[in-house]
C-alpha cells in the first residue's frame, strides 16, 4: 500500500496517545508503520534530499499539526502525551482528523495563517499541495520542478554548441567528477585517439592507474544497440575494459540491456543524465539563491 500522507496519520497517532501515557516519537513511528503494514522498501523510502525517511517525516508533521491544535502536548524532550482537548476530541469518535477538522481551533488557525503563502501553491488538478504533502515535501517538489526545467534548458543549450565546445564541456565535467587528474591532462587525452569508435582516453584516477575510453557525440536520434556494440568492439581492439558513451539524445532499451550483459564495463549517459551531472557539478550553471532549512537545537535549550 502507498505511504499514507500526514493527514491520514493524525487520527491513528492521536488514538495511540489515547492511553494518556508519555510516548516517544520513534516508538510511535514504529507502531504506525506496523499498523499500516508498510514494507521494508516503503519504510526505507527517503525524501528527495536523501536525509530523512518519507514516512518518518510525515508522522513528525502529523504530530506537529496535532500539537499546534492543542490535541497533543510535549511532556519532555522527544516525548509527548495527549491533552485534555485531545481526549475530548477522541470522545467525539471522529472518523477522520485532518487540517479542515483542526481549523475549528483558534491556535491552529493562527499556525496555518503564518504559513498561508506556502499553502497557496496548487498542484495539477487543483488540489492544494499542502493537503497531501509535508512542508519539506512541498519545498523539495518545488526544487525538483525548478531543477527539471533547468535540465531541459541546459540540454537544449548543449545541443546548440559547436563540436569543439562540446568536447571541452565533456572534459570539464569529467575533471569535476574526479577523472583525468588535471584539466590539462584531460584536455590532452580527449580527442587524441584515432581509434575507430573512440573519441578520447582519460585517466580513471589522478595516478593514472587505469584509463577509460570515451565516445561523446551530439546524436539526435536514439542510440541503438549496433552503435553501442560497435563501441564495445572498439574497446576490444585496444584491449580496454572500461568505456563511457555520452549522448545528447537517448539510448534504446536494447542498448542498455546489451551493456548489462557483456563483460566489459560500459556506462551509458544519455542527454537527461548528462544535464543532471552538469547541474550537480556546476558546469554551465550558476547559483542564483540558496535557502537554508533550520530546526530547533534541543541541546542548546537543555538545562539539565
Amino acid at each position: 500500500m502507498p505511504i499514507p500522507d500526514f493527514q491520514n496519520l493524525m487520527l491513528p497517532l492521536l488514538q495511540i496517545a489515547a492511553d494518556g501515557a508519555e510516548h516517544r516519537l520513534s516508538d510511535v513511528i514504529e507502531a504506525l508503520a506496523q499498523q499500516f503494514q508498510l514494507s521494508e522498501a516503503e519504510r526505507a523510502e527517503l525524501l528527495p534530499s536523501g536525509i530523512q525517511p518519507r514516512f518518518d517525516n510525515r508522522v513528525g508533521w502529523a504530530r506537529t499539526h496535532l500539537g499546534k491544535a492543542g490535541l497533543l502536548e510535549s511532556s519532555r524532550r522527544g516525548w509527548f502525551r495527549i491533552s485534555e482537548r485531545g481526549k475530548a476530541t477522541l470522545a467525539q469518535k471522529p472518523t477522520r482528523i485532518d487540517t479542515a477538522f483542526l481549523s475549528q481551533y483558534p491556535e491552529y488557525l493562527a499556525f496555518r495563517s503564518r504559513g498561508r503563502a506556502a499553502e497557496n501553491s496548487v498542484a495539477a488538478g487543483g488540489e492544494a499541495v499542502d493537503e497531501v504533502a509535508s512542508p519539506e515535501e512541498r519545498l523539495e517538489a518545488s526544487y525538483q520542478a525548478l531543477r527539471g526545467t533547468l535540465a531541459q534548458e541546459l540540454l537544449e543549450k548543449v545541443k546548440q554548441v559547436s563540436p569543439r565546445f562540446f568536447e571541452r564541456l565533456v572534459v570539464d565535467l569529467l575533471v569535476a567528477m574526479g577523472y583525468g587528474g588535471s584539466r590539462r591532462d584531460a584536455g590532452q587525452a580527449i580527442g587524441r585517439s584515432s581509434d575507430g569508435g573512440i573519441d578520447g582516453i582519460i585517466n580513471e584516477d589522478r595516478l593514472g592507474l587505469d584509463v577509460v575510453y570515451i565516445q561523446a557525440k551530439r546524436w539526435e536520434q536514439t542510440v541503438s544497440r549496433p552503435e553501442v556494440q560497435a563501441f564495445a568492439g572498439s574497446l576490444e581492439g585496444v584491449r580496454a575494459r572500461k568505456g563511457v558513451m555520452i549522448t545528447t539524445s537517448t539510448f534504446s532499451q536494447q542498448a542498455r540491456e546489451y551493456v548489462s550483459r557483456i563483460e566489459k564495463k560500459i556506462v551509458l549517459i544519455d542527454g537527461e543524465q548528462l544535464a543532471q551531472y552538469l547541474i550537480d557539478y556546476d558546469i554551465g550553471v550558476t547559483e542564483v539563491s540558496r535557502y537554508v532549512i533550520k530546526k530547533i537545537d534541543l541541546d542548546y535549550f537543555d538545562e539539565e
